[in-house]
Formats: structure tokens, C-alpha cells, sequence
């Protein structure tokens, strides 16, 4: 299992703090939110964030909400936070 740094996402509206993230990724790599959310479950990898600041670090988890899609937040001590909706814009490739 490897354990994966996200520094960057792409959501449909960049500007937005409510729109959901379609990919996750780095300098190295871009994966959709599917594939990470699969990889998780599969525990085949676990992806995390780290505060630009502290470098405190959030681990990206699965969220399960009744009547929706999964999707991913980060989750540090015991506290849901919102780190993955404040990095940058991955490029697009």
C-alpha cells in the first residue's frame, strides 16, 4: 500500500466552496474521484494533505451520505475539515 500526498484537485467551478472535486492528484499524477474513492475502499493506497503551514496532516477519507455518490474530505484529529477544497488547481493534462 502506498501512502499518496495531494496537493492539488480540479472541481467543475474553481472559484466555488461547494462544488465537488472530479480529480485528485500532484506534480505526478492525476486520478479521478472515483479511483481514489476505489482505492481507498480497496485499501490499496491512503492519500493525505498537508497544511501549508503547520504541515499538520488531514488523511483523505470516504464520505457515504444517504442518497448520494461518496465523495472525499479530510479528515485530522478526529475533526472533518475542508483542506482538499483548499488547494490549488491541479493542470490540466
Amino acid at each position: 500500500m502506498s501512502d499518496v500526498q495531494v496537493t492539488c484537485i480540479i472541481k467543475p467551478d474553481k472559484y466555488s466552496t461547494h462544488e465537488h472535486i472530479t480529480h485528485l492528484g500532484s506534480r505526478e499524477w492525476l486520478w479521478t474521484r472515483e479511483r481514489v474513492i476505489k482505492s481507498i475502499e480497496e485499501q490499496t493506497n491512503t492519500f493525505y494533505v498537508l497544511d501549508p503551514i503547520s504541515r499538520k496532516r488531514s488523511d483523505v477519507k470516504v464520505v457515504y451520505p444517504e442518497g448520494r455518490d461518496p465523495y472525499v474530505k479530510t479528515r485530522a484529529d478526529g475533526d472533518w475539515n475542508n483542506n482538499l477544497l483548499s488547494l490549488d488547481q491541479c493542470p490540466i493534462r
